[in-house]
């Protein structure tokens, strides 16, 4: 079972849900006055099989809860980016890290959504081999990011883990 909290402003990652983009703010710059749906939530979870399925309503009820203002095919994206991520961490670090963290972090513009667990490996996303069934979760988070507009990375954490992160617009990019 997963609980989410909210967390406290008291976060360094990123711009806690403000602002125009995934990134931080530069500084001496103010973040405008929240919305009503915007916020940073975390929640923790055994890096188990049973927790792929739980992060993904968790996220889904935590967006429909809120009010995000995302549109059908974004969730949808989100939804499929929280399942690979979290599979992953299950799948390649639940050995050195039974629990992962999931953050769903929601901006006037942006929903970011990533997932962080104490393995130190660093992975990349592989290039499709068509006689494998699997390893390409990163692959796919990267394609679903890029065509909604949004962008993927993995950063260190300090506890020497990892964060994966997606960030997406929360309105489609304009056609070219």
């Amino acid at each position: 079972m997963v609980t989410i909290e909210r967390e406290d402003g008291d976060r360094t990652m990123d711009d806690h849900g403000h602002g125009n983009g995934p990134r931080p703010a530069e500084e001496g710059e103010r973040p405008p006055d929240p919305l009503p749906y915007e916020g940073v939530w975390r929640f923790t979870a055994a890096a188990v099989d049973a927790s792929v399925p739980q992060a993904r309503h968790a996220v889904r009820d935590l967006l429909l809860r809120q009010g995000v203002p995302a549109s059908d095919d974004l969730v949808h994206g989100l939804l499929l980016i929280v399942t690979e991520l979290v599979t992953n961490a299950v799948r390649h670090a639940a050995l050195l890290s039974p629990v992962l963290a999931v953050e769903v972090a929601v901006g006037a513009e942006w929903v970011r959504v990533s997932v962080e667990d104490n393995h130190p490996y660093r992975p990349t996303a592989l290039e499709a081999d068509h006689g494998r069934t699997g390893g390409r979760g990163l692959l796919l988070v990267r394609e679903v990011a890029r065509e909604a507009g949004g962008v993927v990375d993995v950063e260190h954490t300090a506890s020497g883990g990892k964060v994966i992160w997606a960030a997406l617009p929360l309105k489609p990019p304009a056609p070219a």
